[in-house]
């Protein structure tokens, strides 16, 4: 299976997981300049969480080695300096290894493929789904 080169993101406080589009405060340098990458060439960026949220400089440990093929949707500076990027997450990926670059974090991506389940499978964990959300309405009146 082919690989990817993209910039990478550590993220603190969210997880992005396929389909999904946020929005994300950026401040530290070394993101922004990842993002900055991301969208002057193919807007692909790998968003992986930070294992620990209170690390404010990351490095190659600190960060999850799977994590979400990404694409930048749109980037607006903002005046304090950070950046407010909007995501949608595309494919679930692994880091194979990180790539020299002193300016932001980088690395090799291998796409992982979601598995296949079955349509009977599907209907019984939408079913078991329906019902643990019935059960909690019943128990959480603010739902």
């Amino acid at each position: 299976m082919p690989s990817l080169n993209l910039p990478l993101l550590p993220l603190r406080d969210i997880v992005v997981f396929p389909h999904l589009v946020a929005p994300l405060f950026v401040g530290r340098p070394m993101s922004v300049k990842a993002l900055a990458t991301a969208m002057s060439t193919d807007k692909y960026v790998f968003l992986s969480t930070q294992n620990n949220a209170g690390v404010d400089t990351p490095q190659e440990k600190d960060i999850s080695t799977v994590g979400t093929i990404g694409t930048v949707l749109q980037l607006l500076k903002l005046p304090d300096g950070t950046v407010k990027a909007l995501v949608e997450g595309k494919a679930r990926g692994r880091i194979i290894r990180f790539l020299p670059n002193r300016e932001f974090f980088q690395a090799e991506i291998e796409i992982l493929r979601e598995p296949e389940i079955s349509p009977a499978e599907t209907s019984a964990l939408c079913k078991a789904v329906s019902d643990a959300l019935e059960d909690y309405a019943k128990v959480n009146t603010g739902i």
